[in-house]
């Protein structure tokens, strides 16, 4: 296959830029240095589209593989023919490959091939060619071997009547054509089964839906219910006309012969065609859905892990807790832990005045500008005692309560006893939620990114492709950033590109006894070598030295850099004192080509090298709204329908978002909600981090759950109060079990043009 034409048109991109990305990769190249210092290869392709670039030729050349053993095991049997090697070559998937090889793959012990070891294959070629001529039972009688197990002439046709059944399930073909059928025709139809768990799944309770118009979420939440023997899941078609039309692809006539292949026919959809089949489309289903939950993930993460630092800010961080008490941590502007603490505000030890003195003490020793309240178990009456505590500071102090998610899985891991060792995980658990207020990137990436708590159903995905997808996520993240290289931490180095945590606890040993002065030092470190530091070096910073080396800019553009400050009548030093300001100006007037060919580079190289010489050691993230930090405290009971908050999107979900307002409970943006326009997908308007203002629509007390709107317009008539996604769902699955009734999932006729086109009469 000729990977870079195909993947040329998949992507809409030049044959050229395909040749040259994939040469690129084959280099051992990262993604995030492809992706920014080889624009010119590839025509400025953005990181998410080199990645499924990349995750496609590794499925094109893994099917290429596969073909071929597929191949070499026909030909090895004796068996190839040119028309098999023409299907095989022509496959483009995995699934239609097996298809091709699957009558010749050794099976395990099946009916047919029992037949077949009593010597019943002769009998069945002369059925299948449905002679007029033939009486079955007469022929049969030829077959009779009591040694063999064929002690009648009913055992030589039921045998018989095995193998074609088994012939039929192989067609390829028709088994690719019933597929496609089942998926465009078929329904998802789910009972509820007698469960403790099953009221979570009563939605489902006489659904169905069209194969055809299933959403992703649904078809994960079906999958969760059937593991969890909540529900009985079926696929459902008119087994009467997909019967009828297998049958005629392979009768003939007729004769005597052709019903006992009209039965067979029968017997190999109900008993191997259907069931193998509606597997792998209930299979495809499910990979499609998780595709689509993995992207969700990817598209809430990476705003997650880009949400703009708290810098120049003392924080104290407190992990709420009950029996135990909230452990206290206070941090300076670098991270750096400055006092631990424990305090009782909560039941059952209530002991509100204490803990208020400790507190206080704490933010005017230290100088605490805000607090992080981690949003676990307590957290809402710890929310309550640290509004009511900052009211009595002597000077304007905030707090903001933080997604904890995974910050347990932190503290107890082997990396949080690694940096802290003389703290107790409780302890560990309050530092970092103090540091994911003040860096989200350098703390976020400690943990397992499944644990953060944004996405659906991720603990059902495909653990190989979700950890491929978001640890790519996280290194673009980490990388558009830039780290620090004599601060970051061995966590954040490994994800820069080119480095694994090896090299990265090589950087951290290296810093213990020397600085960083320059990037070039970073060839003295053990095991980096030459290309290594090729991959790495533009994404890391040294603050307080060579200018260049506190940019984006690589060390292979050095000179082109100089060459430009040449050009437009600059030195360094101006660069270092910010008085650059007009060489845009000066550039667009000599011309952007003509002074790229003079630096030596490509025009986008020249564009990013002027970016990053306007804003020496900026943070893309300084840009991005501020996280809302409260002074009051809301509750509950405190909304009213109409009224107006703002709020910041926690969880971007197919089917609306989830928004923090202030009250401990999110409320849900329906995607109806969110646009007076038609809006497909909530990701296309919002991501996580957003700060939105929000108009709530209704509060269910009894169930904890708000209903809020994006809409500019009025409450939209027809809205009850309170109702929610379930209730609306519940409707549509009671809807879409009515409309099966009147509904045929396949014409016979229809069905029978479709595989006469493909197989003829």
């Amino acid at each position: 296959m000729d990977y870079s034409v195909k993947l040329s048109k998949e992507f809409s991109l030049k044959e050229e830029y395909a040749k040259n990305i994939i040469a690129l990769i084959d280099e051992g190249n990262t993604i995030p240095f492809i992706a920014r210092y080889r624009k010119e290869m590839h025509g400025s392709t953005d990181d998410q589209v080199l990645r499924e670039f990349e995750t496609r030729l590794k499925y094109l050349r893994n099917l290429d593989k596969r073909k071929q053993e597929i191949a070499d095991s026909i030909t090895e049997q004796g068996k190839m023919t040119d028309e098999i090697a023409i299907s095989l070559a022509k496959a483009e998937t995995l699934t239609e490959a097996e298809d091709i090889y699957r009558p010749y793959k050794q099976k395990r012990k099946t009916r047919a091939s029992v037949a077949i070891e009593k010597g019943l294959s002769p009998l069945a070629d002369i059925i299948e060619a449905q002679d007029t001529a033939v009486v079955p039972e007469e022929v049969a009688k030829d077959y009779i071997n009591e040694e063999k197990g064929v002690s009648t002439v009913k055992d030589a046709l039921d045998g018989a009547s095995d193998i074609i059944a088994e012939r039929v399930s192989d067609n390829a073909e028709l088994r690719k054509t019933l597929r496609q059928k089942i998926a465009d025709t078929g329904e998802i139809s789910c009972k509820l089964l007698e469960n403790e768990k099953a009221k979570t799944y009563d939605m489902y309770a006489e659904y169905s839906e069209k194969i055809s118009k299933i959403p992703s979420h649904r078809i994960l939440a079906i999958n969760r219910g059937e593991k969890e023997e909540c529900l009985k899941v079926d696929v459902v078609v008119d087994t009467e006309s997909f019967i009828a039309a297998v049958q005629s692809v392979f009768v003939k006539n007729d004769s005597l012969s052709a019903e006992i292949v009209k039965a067979a026919a029968a017997d190999a959809y109900e008993r191997l065609i259907f069931p193998s089949v509606s597997r792998e489309v209930r299979n495809e289903l499910t990979d499609k859905a998780s595709e689509q939950a993995i992207k969700m993930f990817e598209v809430n993460l990476k705003p997650l892990l880009l949400q703009p630092p708290l810098k120049g800010s003392i924080i104290l961080g407190l992990d709420p807790a009950y029996r135990t008490g909230c452990k206290l941590a206070v941090i300076d502007e670098k991270g750096n832990v400055l006092a631990t603490d424990k305090i009782f505000p909560t039941p059952p030890q209530n002991k509100t005045e204490e803990s208020e003195q400790k507190v206080l003490a704490l933010i005017k020793k230290y100088n605490v500008n805000v607090v992080s309240i981690g949003n676990g178990t307590a957290s809402k009456e710890s929310e309550i005692f640290v509004a009511n505590t900052l009211k009595k500071c002597d000077r304007p102090v905030s707090y903001a309560v933080v997604n904890e998610a995974g910050a347990s899985v932190y503290s107890a891991s082997k990396l949080g006893a690694e940096e802290f060792p003389d703290f107790d995980v409780t302890e560990r658990s309050a530092v970092s939620i103090a540091r994911r207020l003040q860096d989200p990137l350098a703390e976020l990436i400690k943990i397992d990114v499944k644990s953060i708590g944004v996405g659906q159903y991720q603990h059902d995905m495909p653990e190989n492709r979700l950890e491929e997808v978001l640890g790519g996520v996280v290194e673009d993240c980490v990388n558009s950033v830039g780290v620090d290289l004599n601060t970051a931490s061995q966590s954040l180095l490994s994800y820069v590109a080119g480095l694994n945590s090896g090299i990265a606890k090589n950087i951290v040993e290296y810093r213990k006894g020397a600085r960083f002065e320059k990037r070039e030092d970073l060839l003295k470190v053990k095991k980096l070598g030459e290309k290594a530091f090729e991959q790495c070096a533009g994404f890391l910073r040294i603050t307080d030295g060579f200018v260049l080396d506190n940019t984006a800019v690589h060390p292979e553009d050095y000179a082109a850099v100089q060459t430009l400050l040449d050009v437009t009548g600059y030195t360094l030093s101006d660069v270092s004192a910010g008085k650059i300001g007009d060489i845009r100006a000066k550039v667009d007037a000599l011309g952007v080509k003509a002074v790229a060919e003079k630096c030596g580079v490509g025009e986008p190289t020249l564009i990013d090298i002027i970016t990053e010489l306007l804003k020496p050691g900026r943070d893309i993230r300084d840009s991005l709204p501020k996280p809302i930090l409260y002074s009051e405290l809301l509750d509950l009971s405190d909304l009213k329908e109409g009224m107006e908050l703002n709020g910041t999107v926690r969880n971007v979900i197919d089917f609306g978002v989830f928004v923090d307002i202030g009250v401990h409970q999110d409320g849900l943006v329906h995607i109806s909600q969110i646009s007076d326009n038609y809006v497909k997908h909530p990701s296309e308007v919002l991501k996580v981090g957003d700060i939105v203002k929000v108009k709530v629509l209704g509060v269910d007390k009894e169930k904890k759950k708000i209903s809020l709107t994006l809409k500019t317009s009025a409450l939209p008539h027809g809205i009850a109060t309170g109702e929610n996604k379930t209730d609306r769902e519940r409707k549509e699955g009671h809807r879409n079990a009515e409309k099966k009734k009147q509904q045929n999932n396949i014409s016979k006729d229809d069905m029978l043009a479709l595989l006469y086109k493909k197989f003829g009469r």
